[in-house]
């Protein structure tokens, strides 16, 4: 005689955490900015250290990392480091000692990035190779250095900071919006081989930023125009940018993987 069992279905899901930490506290925590020594990176490590992270601010100006980190909220926690991410040496030996100074890392936002634009017919082939490089092969080079670490720990928060030219066509953009819609799908692999492995990948895709460059560069009658385009009526600010990556990058959002949190005021709805 065969005696048949009802599978225990309920017992089978996997429980989540009982409670969710909405306070965004990165104490203990420590965090990679690439790009961090100006602009959006160092609105992002400003915002992490003002919340208890420990912070190695990564830029290819090693003296301007190491101001940066010396003038973060908690100075002393802090520290520079140069970085050239297009040279592969050159992102291990700096991931090598970022983990040997912090023992660990816990956090990562690819911020380092260029913006070089030229009309599609006139774009050289090495402005177009350079834009790659840094800015997509360059988020590669990092995410995989420090992800392997984070994959060894069973966690990580990778934040990759994409564009609203990752979705739209922008004139005199070719090489940074095919970059940046790399980004976008390089993160969604990341995100599908690492979720797992307790290491989420997502990204923040901005509208134009008013960083000093930002101003300079949008500060005439096609940024005028760009503007009024946007929903809201405005550009965002750094610190507006921080915040999605303050969410992205804590607690809160453990369920949150390979998705793109636009900031662009509504620029990409239409």
């Amino acid at each position: 005689m065969t005696t048949s069992t009802t599978p225990d279905f309920a017992a089978a899901l996997r429980p989540g955490p009982d409670t969710v930490d909405l306070t965004n506290d990165f104490t203990g925590r420590t965090a990679v900015v690439t790009g961090g020594a100006s602009g959006i990176g160092n609105a992002i490590a400003r915002a992490l250290a003002a919340r208890g992270a420990r912070v190695a601010i990564v830029d290819v100006r090693a003296d301007g990392a190491t101001t940066a980190a010396a003038d973060l909220p908690a100075a002393g926690l802090h520290a520079g480091f140069g970085c050239d991410v297009t040279d592969e040496t050159s992102v291990a030996r700096t991931v090598a000692v970022v983990v040997a100074h912090f023992g660990r890392v816990d956090v990562l936002v690819n911020c380092a990035g260029i913006a070089a634009l030229a009309p599609a017919d006139e774009l050289s082939a090495e402005t177009w190779s350079r834009t790659i490089d840094v800015n997509l092969t360059g988020t590669f080079r990092v995410a995989q250095a420090v992800g392997r670490h984070m994959l060894a720990a069973g966690y990580g928060r990778v934040v990759n900071i994409a564009s609203q030219a990752a979705h739209v066509g922008i004139d005199g953009h070719a090489a940074y919006c095919a970059s940046k819609a790399g980004v976008i799908g390089l993160t969604r692999v990341l995100a599908l081989e690492w979720g797992g492995r307790g290491v989420t990948v997502n990204t923040v895709s901005p509208t134009v930023v008013l960083t000093d460059l930002g101003r300079a560069a949008w500060a005439n009658e096609n940024g005028i125009r760009h503007q009024d385009e946007i929903p809201t009526g405005r550009f965002a600010t750094p610190d507006e940018i921080a915040a999605a990556v303050l969410f992205l990058a804590g607690e809160s959002s453990a369920m949150v993987n390979g998705a793109d949190l636009r900031v662009d005021g509504g620029f990409t709805i239409r």
